[in-house]
């Protein structure tokens, strides 16, 4: 019996990212027994710590990690304000559209860190992220990623006015934002030329 189990945990283990799938159970229960955040552009944390199943080659937190933080600090920063229940309620799908994330400073093997989440804004076809990752030692920003939220079979004012019962303005985007979505727009029009697509939707 002894032997079933532990050979049912190593093929879990061999065949899935089994940590992928405790620590979003994790976040879920941890959002879910917080109390919710009314105000959609609020900025909200949550914590974490360099593990050694995240460290890369020279003992710093990899690369990818970062994004699979961010992964969990959106969902947290959903279920808390109510954009995730309001999307499954009105059929809409949250989906990374574009993100791209500017490292700083390495965060090492046991360095307690936060994650800063907050809405910068929307347009008619996503919601618009930033999220810092900010050491506990000293508050200094590690990293800083943009995130663009597409929202597929609503529109992000639609699931804003399920939230608030009324219509909200979008917040004047930041000029490095604004920037991003230039870069965005231009390589979309660029892929849709090469592909011949041009003209035509994205």
């Amino acid at each position: 019996m002894l032997l079933l189990a532990l050979g049912t945990l190593l093929l879990l283990f061999c065949s899935l990212d089994v940590w992928y799938f405790l620590r979003g159970a994790q976040v879920f229960i941890q959002a879910w027994f917080q109390p919710r955040i009314r105000d959609i552009l609020a900025e909200q944390s949550i914590e974490g710590m360099v593990l050694p199943h995240d460290l890369d080659y020279l003992g710093h937190m990899n690369n990818s990690r970062y994004l699979r933080e961010c992964d969990f600090a959106r969902f947290h920063h959903y279920m808390r304000n109510g954009l995730f229940m309001a999307s499954r309620k009105l059929g809409a799908k949250l989906v990374v559209g574009a993100s791209t994330i500017r490292y700083r400073r390495s965060l090492v093997f046991r360095e307690a860190f936060e994650i800063r989440t907050k809405v910068l804004g929307w347009d008619e076809k996503a919601f618009y992220l930033e999220q810092r990752f900010v050491s506990k030692k000293d508050g200094f920003v590690s990293a800083i990623m943009l995130c663009r939220q597409n929202v597929v079979h609503c529109s992000p004012e639609t699931i804003i006015e399920f939230i608030c019962k009324k219509k909200i303005e979008c917040p004047e985007f930041p000029e490095d934002l604004k920037h991003w979505m230039n870069f965005i727009a231009a390589s979309s029009q660029a892929l849709r030329a090469e592909s011949g697509l041009e003209g035509k939707n994205k």
